[in-house]
């Protein structure tokens, strides 16, 4: 899909953009409404974050499956079927009677996710061209981070009001609107010029799976936070739930400014923007940890927090696409999973200490050292020569 044959590049990428804003709003959906659904499925904090990890164990599962398995499908049909699979599963999750389908209905949802935004990552890199990677992979995740701003809190705002049920209805509205988008813009291809036996080749390759590995422990520590921010900045920070949304809105913006930054940092140097993200996250998470207590300077930590996680996302993403030359819908796509695994482990490790007694704040100093050892993974298997010759 070469950009000079592409008459209909902006509203292309506008069009995965529109997808990345409904999967952005989905994903992060649940951790604005965890008091209202566990007050209707009569479950705690802990517990209903379980929906949090089933979601993510969904992408972690789905991202390199479907990619590998639909690897001889042309991009704009599979862009397409992940699409309604996606706005499928919500609906289905709106109407979830208990906790446990609900678990259910999120793992379903995040079966498409890594996938969509793996070959939509790819398309927006072809268009791009040659030296601008980092640039297309921000404008696709920037519809990610822009539903941070708006989708999150919106949904938020609705499930406060009208029920969480309503919320995910909503997000099925839009993914609805996300298939017209893809239908009217993005342009027929034919079938990528792969296989499975492509793609699985890729995986042999050891520095893919140490990048694969850092930032499935490291970006636990930001989602232990974020998988509990309603509760903790309304009973720890004193915040009044009615403020929530905003709070949200807050840490979208951080997402959104870290996506335009990572992505011109990313350009000029992928591993050091990488192991930069690593150590500004841990400080994000150690100043909320210290200033929780207080609004404003916990909403402030919050928003550097998503600045500081954004770029590390960014820079991972184009690495691992970097290391599967051959396969760089797969590549995009395992960042994803990676990604999830960190939310899983996020979710599951602040729960468990929540769940101990040991606060709200607890999830933060978790988050640090979950952060510290995917740095310490970069920096001592990072840098090996071997990488080169999955370049060539």
């Amino acid at each position: 899909m070469p950009a000079t044959r592409n008459r209909h590049v902006g509203a292309a990428l506008f069009a995965l953009s529109l997808g990345g804003f409904t999967i952005g709003t989905t994903e992060f959906a649940t951790m604005g409404l965890l008091p209202q659904i566990g007050a209707d499925l009569a479950a705690s904090d802990p517990v209903v974050g379980h929906a949090i990890t089933g979601y993510a164990l969904g992408v972690v599962v789905g991202a390199p499956l479907l990619t590998v398995a639909a690897a001889r499908l042309s991009r704009r049909r599979l862009l397409l079927w992940l699409m309604g699979a996606y706005t499928l599963a919500n609906v289905l999750s709106a109407a979830a009677p208990s906790v446990e389908l609900l678990v259910a209905g999120r793992f379903l949802a995040g079966l498409p996710h890594g996938a969509f935004f793996g070959v939509g990552a790819a398309v927006g890199a072809a268009v791009a061209g040659p030296g601008r990677r980092g640039h297309a992979v921000s404008m696709m995740m920037t519809g990610l981070t822009v539903a941070n701003v708006v989708g999150v809190p919106l949904s938020t705002f609705v499930g406060q009001q009208l029920g969480w049920r309503v919320a995910f209805l909503l997000i099925g509205v839009l993914g609805a609107a996300t298939l017209a988008g893809l239908l009217a813009f993005v342009p027929q291809d034919g079938p990528v010029q792969s296989s499975v036996a492509q793609e699985l080749r890729s995986l042999r390759n050891r520095p893919l799976w140490i990048s694969f590995a850092a930032v499935s422990i490291g970006f636990g520590g930001m989602f232990a936070v974020y998988s509990y921010v309603a509760p903790t900045v309304t009973r720890v920070s004193g915040l009044d739930p009615r403020h929530v949304p905003w709070v949200l809105a807050v840490f979208g913006v951080g997402m959104t400014v870290g996506t335009l930054l990572g992505g011109r940092l990313a350009d000029r140097h992928v591993l050091r923007t990488m192991i930069g993200g690593f150590v500004a996250t841990g400080l994000a998470l150690v100043l909320f940890a210290v200033v929780g207590h207080w609004v404003v300077p916990a909403v402030v930590a919050l928003f550097l927090l998503g600045v500081t996680s954004q770029v590390l996302g960014l820079a991972t993403q184009t690495r691992l696409m970097d290391l599967s030359p051959r396969a760089q819908s797969l590549g995009a796509a395992l960042c994803h999973s990676a990604l999830n695994v960190g939310n899983a482990a996020g979710a599951f490790f602040g729960g468990l200490v929540i769940a101990a007694g040991w606060g709200y704040l607890a999830p933060a100093w978790t988050g640090v050292v979950l952060t510290a050892v995917g740095l310490a993974l970069v920096l001592a298997f990072g840098r090996q020569r071997v990488e080169h010759r999955f370049l060539q």
